[in-house]
């Protein structure tokens, strides 16, 4: 009975150790050179004033978009995102950390601040959590959910609270969190980021309600990496100030505590301020900068 027993655990064990690193090689399957487009369209609307409401309008644009393996560790991968606007023009986009059996979470709350709550073992077991940062590096969201291999599709899906996106901070602040349905799929030529989102307005009491919903429909074509080498040279020159951010980040979520920010100083956002530091910044100036926009509770 016992011989039983060990066989049908080292059984467990090796699944597991198989399924990870088939999860893990689809994560890293997103690296590389990529034609990227974006769409995005307001599918319904449930304003409360409807004479005055005005949807978002649709959206399609194209880039290219070179995404490089940051980190690749047994429990961590992490890729960076850098978007290629011209010949000569690169923009540190987003960047995505993939933490395997991960415990320690932020929540968005609709204020310019993220809860933290801790997980239990069991609920994140054999999960991977996506965590999404910012251009600056800051938090934006995360969400944990197990990656999913049948049927020949390679997936994952998860829900989560998020600030609203850049197309749409810079046009309209009628709501206040975006609640995402994120799905990522490797598909035979790259992989493709799916949407389903809610457009909600939370109130200081914690109240939802949901103003519109949108769907993302976003394409990720694998190219030639030759595409992207002005983004691979670029990265080059500048990873070492961009570490140096990660680092103050890291320092600060580690604390597992609640975060709320400032959204700009002197009518900038921190993405301007870093970035003015990018040429010869030093650990001490990107700490204080960071500081000054986090906001003390």
């Amino acid at each position: 009975m016992k011989s039983l027993v060990l066989i049908f655990a080292l059984f467990l064990s090796f699944s597991s150790y198989a399924q990870k690193a088939e999860d893990a090689k689809a994560i890293k399957a997103m690296c590389g050179c990529y034609e990227v487009k974006f769409n995005f369209a307001e599918t319904f609307q449930y304003p409360k004033d409807t004479a005055n409401y005005k949807p978002s309008g649709v959206k399609h644009e194209t880039a290219f978009e070179w995404v490089y393996l940051l980190e690749d560790k047994p429990k961590k991968i992490s890729l960076q995102h850098l978007l290629i606007l011209g010949e000569e023009m690169i923009i540190k986009h987003w960047r995505q950390d993939w933490l395997y059996e991960n415990t320690s979470a932020y929540e968005y709350n609709g204020f310019n601040d993220w809860k933290f709550k801790a997980l239990s073992d069991e609920s994140v077991k054999g999960q991977w959590t996506q965590k999404v940062f910012e251009v600056d590096d800051k938090l934006r969201y995360e969400g944990s959910a197990t990656w999913l291999h049948v049927d020949g599709r390679t997936f994952w899906e998860s829900t989560t609270n998020a600030p609203l996106p850049r197309r749409e901070y810079t046009q309209r602040d009628d709501y206040n969190i975006t609640k995402r349905r994120n799905v990522h799929e490797i598909v035979k030529d790259g992989w493709v980021h799916s949407q389903d989102n809610d457009k909600i307005i939370r109130d200081k009491k914690g109240r939802d309600y949901v103003l519109a919903q949108e769907k993302g429909y976003n394409t990720y074509t694998k190219i030639d990496d030759s595409k992207c080498e002005y983004a691979q040279k670029w990265w080059e020159q500048n990873k070492d100030f961009w570490k140096k951010v990660r680092a103050k980040w890291a320092v600060e979520l580690a604390k597992n505590k609640d975060i709320k920010l400032k959204s700009d100083i002197d009518e900038k956002p921190l993405h301007i301020h870093l970035n003015a530091l990018m040429a010869d910044g030093n650990q001490a100036d990107i700490d204080k900068i960071i500081d000054d926009f986090i906001i003390s509770k």
